[in-house]
């Protein structure tokens, strides 16, 4: 029975590595190095592998001194040292803890049991030698510029080094995913690019791209790595032999973004322009030039630690490998036959941005406040019936359980939650509850709103107007807003829209409280979207015309001019989910605004007419400021409004084409 102590068992690589080896000897046992806190993960593998019985954790960690080991350590025939700092951002002294002091410690323990020490270490170590460099090749005077380099270069030395210690060695190269499902644990190495390609998908696919000559690179998926390993552990002998798991032909970037290109649908390559390599070359050493490269990487998430070594200078030599394993069945697989698969599952899994590509909102979840009537409730209908997951929010219980029991009925999946959003601690538990319950949301209707209609003159003595129209229209949003945003960034997706008001564009009187409330979130939402563009959180102000609700009803003013439906309202809150606008305006607050730069003076005169012609609505409970004691008499009878209601109406909203038509036009979008 061949027992086997393994280092990074539980990793992307190394659990791959051990269950190969399982199936290779029915008879042998792994004990594998593991922190307290991986032990479950460990057993969970070893359940998966139907090796519970031949799968033991050896509690310890690879970086404290002797592996922290808290038991004396088992019989072993051979250590396969799989545990290491492989991310090139990693900080310098996490590095060397794990890659150089971990491999003395991996190596001491080899020695003291009298086991065969298999030391993965990498093609890192040949630093910026140029030409072939040899499976027997190690120290050639080589420049070693990053902190992986120089550790993997310092833990195979000391491998070597070490007396008494009986070795292999195995350099891998760039380990990409499997070939024949696709799957990879994380974004690392060329996998930094893959979103840069995915831009490219949408310039037409036949648009020809030269490239700078880039150079070559060393790509091998991790099953052939792991086939490779294990025949090889396996073999016996061949010791103090190292074996390059690279492929035997050196590939050019040109024929890596290709194969990727093809497989996303972005235009390919017609090839390199001549000299680009050494013009790029002397480029980097000019002054400033490497902090400028950095900065661009970093705008399109690629680490500037990466993009210096995904290049070779060094052609790896891999004969002796290739003959230990001829016969055996294991190939380097082509890299453009595995492209494809390596791109579905990274847009399935890995991509960053994968949650907000889905267009519409099916599937979505989608939280509304304020969702027990009027624009909210009408929302949740329409949200429902398109398939989305609506999470209705008000402050009254009966009303909103009333509320989504008709959404599920009518229209589709409804959860109620009641919150108050001018409470921080209801804010904060009612995000809580609905992380715990769906993982995340995806689109966030800030709808719940409060108004009031009253001159600035009556309201000297009424600031708690102010305070409570803000409390619910700008603090509670905003509260929302910021509870969400955590998640959101770490999905790299979310949409907020913020119900505004056309009142926003036309400053008509007599709402200050509320006009300077939604102004307010306009504003900061403005400069949260571009805080915020990097992470896919994108907001939407939808400004409003009047739309008849609760909240309009008791102004008598209102109940003889043209207004919106609920579900017109709705409407337009759907167009703002599913095509995410900077906002959307009505012709008529664009008319507003226009005037109101053009005409100032002109616009405040018209507003100020209307201010003496229409008072206080009755709820405002208070007689005519002295100002308007000498305005004219009020209508009585049918309002003059109405006689401006074939003007106005078609101005409050377009039909669709006629909207798509001036969606064209920079600026617009009714």
């Amino acid at each position: 029975m061949v027992s086997y102590i393994v280092t990074g068992g539980t990793g992307f690589l190394g659990r791959r590595v051990v269950a190969g080896l399982l199936e290779r000897d029915p008879q042998a046992v792994v004990h594998a190095l593991t922190r307290e806190a991986s032990v479950a993960k460990l057993r969970e593998l070893a359940a998966g592998w139907g090796a519970e019985d031949r799968v033991f954790p050896l509690v310890g960690d690879l970086t404290a001194p002797e592996l922290g080991l808290i038991e004396e350590p088992p019989h072993a025939d051979h250590i396969v040292h799989l545990g290491a700092v492989y991310d090139m951002t990693a900080d310098a002294d996490t590095t060397y803890a794990a890659n150089v002091q971990g491999t003395r410690a991996v190596a001491d323990l080899a020695v003291e049991l009298g086991a065969v020490l298999h030391h993965v270490s990498s093609v890192a170590v040949a630093g910026d030698h140029q030409g072939k460099f040899f499976e027997d090749d190690f120290d050639l005077g080589q420049g070693l510029h990053s902190p992986y380099h120089r550790t993997k270069f310092e833990a195979e030395k000391l491998v070597r080094e070490t007396k008494g210690l009986r070795w292999r060695v195995y350099r891998p190269a760039i380990v990409v995913g499997d070939s024949r499902t696709g799957e990879m644990d994380k974004i690392d190495g060329p996998y930094y690019f893959f979103p840069a390609i995915a831009g490219l998908a949408a310039l037409p696919s036949e648009l020809p791209v030269p490239l700078p000559d880039l150079g070559a690179t060393n790509v091998v998926p991790v099953d052939y790595v792991v086939a490779a390993m294990v025949e090889l552990v396996t073999k016996p002998g061949l010791i103090g032999r190292t074996f390059h798991l690279t492929n035997p032909r050196p590939q050019p970037f040109g024929e890596i973004y290709n194969a990727l290109a093809r497989a996303a649908g972005a235009p390919t390559s017609i090839g390199t322009v001549p000299g680009s390599h050494t013009a790029l070359h002397a480029l980097g050493g000019l002054p400033g030039v490497p902090a400028v490269r950095d900065f661009l990487l970093e705008r399109f998430g690629i680490p500037a630690e990466v993009a210096p070594h995904t290049a070779f200078e060094s052609d790896f030599v891999s004969e002796s490998t290739q003959a230990h394993l001829r016969g055996t069945g294991i190939e380097v697989p082509d890299f453009a036959d595995y492209a494809a698969t390596l791109w579905d599952y990274w847009r399935a899994h890995l991509d960053p941005d994968r949650a907000r590509r889905r267009e519409g909102v099916d599937g979505r979840v989608v939280l509304i406040t304020g969702a027990s009537s009027g624009i909210g409730l009408a929302t949740a209908h329409a949200v429902a019936k398109r398939g989305a997951t609506v999470l209705m929010v008000a402050r009254t219980e009966e009303d909103l359980n009333a509320a989504a029991a008709a959404v599920r009925a009518e229209s589709g999946a409804a959860q109620a939650y009641i919150c108050d959003i001018t409470d921080e601690k209801s804010v904060e538990l009612l995000v809580k509850q609905v992380l715990a319950d769906h993982g995340h949301v995806d689109y966030v209707v800030n709808n719940a709103g409060r108004s009031i209609r009253r001159s600035v003159l009556n309201s000297t003595d009424r600031m708690h107007d102010f305070e409570r129209t803000m409390a619910v229209n700008y603090f509670g949003a905003v509260r929302l807003i910021l509870a969400l945003l955590p998640s959101m960034r770490e999905r790299r997706f979310g949409h907020f829209v913020n119900i505004s008001s056309i009142a926003v564009q036309t400053k008509v009187p007599r709402f200050a409280a509320y006009v300077a409330s939604k102004s307010a979130l306009d504003n900061f939402s403005e400069i949260a979207a571009v805080e915020n563009a990097d992470a896919g959180i994108t907001f939407t102000s939808v400004r409003m015309p009047l739309v008849r609700t609760a909240m309009i009803a008791p102004t008598d003013l209102y109940r003889s001019i043209p207004v919106h439906s609920p579900d017109q309202a709705a409407d337009i809150v759907v167009r703002a989910l599913e095509h995410r606008p900077n906002r959307i305006d009505t012709p008529i607050g664009t008319f507003a605004q226009f005037v109101d730069t053009v005409m100032p003076s002109v616009k405040r005169a018209i507003l100020h007419q209307g201010f003496r012609m229409f008072g206080e609505s009755k709820a405002a409970g208070r007689p005519e400021p002295v100002e308007a004691a000498d305005a004219p008499a009020k209508p009585q009878g049918r309002s003059p409004l109405l006689a401006l209601a074939p003007i106005v109406q078609p101005l409050m909203g377009l039909p669709a084409p006629a909207a798509r038509f001036t969606n064209r036009i920079p600026g617009l979008h009714w």
